[in-house]
């Protein structure tokens, strides 16, 4: 009888070569939480996050402009692409740092922002996304509680924004402001604080807020 033997050694390397790509897979978490640079800024700091890119999702307008979605009438929300090492953090944890991020019990934008585009949501890609991030959201209500308003939503398309808004809070690009040319990042810097985002992430999470040192 004929018998397949696979030999010790392709058979270490053949496993090893599957380990390490499920140990390598990467997947994308989409959230809207207000400005978007500020989403961008606080996940590019979480361990196992290989990037964010701003953009939008959840409205009708295909490829929208920032100056279309932020003028109203597109559907669209200000949004995160999240892409992150599942062997580092999965997302079950992204949801939890996300709720904490934000003011979740606010329905009309968030910290300055006022409008549509501004508000908050998690876009889901399938049933064990929703049952984590809908678990995030329960245990969210009872630390708070209070009524968190943050919808849990189906997946969208996801549009990201111009170049121009890509890793604002940390560009050394010069722009033009109220207070003179300053670079992005320091404008970044002045309309967080101005804002008051941390503040009121402060006030509601206290010690649990993971980013609200700025």
């Amino acid at each position: 009888m004929f018998r397949f033997v696979v030999k010790p050694v392709l058979a270490a390397a053949a496993f090893a070569a599957i380990a390490a790509t499920a140990q390598a897979e990467t997947r994308t978490a989409l959230v809207a939480g207000g400005c978007f640079w500020c989403v961008e800024a606080d996940f590019e700091k979480v361990e196992g996050v290989t990037e964010v890119v701003s953009g939008f999702a959840g409205g009708q307008t295909e490829n929208p402009t920032y100056k279309q979605v932020t003028r109203g009438g597109t559907g669209h929300l200000e949004v995160a692409e999240i892409t992150y090492d599942t062997d580092k953090v999965s997302y079950a944890q992204l949801m939890q740092l996300f709720f904490r991020s934000i003011d979740p019990t606010d329905a009309g934008g968030q910290f300055c922002d006022r409008g549509e585009s501004y508000s908050t949501a998690v876009f889901v890609s399938n049933p064990e996304e929703r049952r984590m991030a809908e678990a995030a959201k329960a245990q969210a209500e009872d630390a708070l509680g209070q009524e968190i308003v943050t919808p849990i939503r189906d997946a969208a398309p996801f549009y990201p924004a111009e170049a121009y808004h890509q890793d604002y809070y940390k560009s050394p690009e010069l722009i033009l402001s109220r207070f003179g040319p300053i670079s992005k990042a320091d404008a970044y810097k002045r309309y967080r604080k101005g804002c008051g985002r941390d503040e009121r992430v402060r006030e509601l999470w206290g010690g649990d807020a993971p980013f609200a040192g700025g």
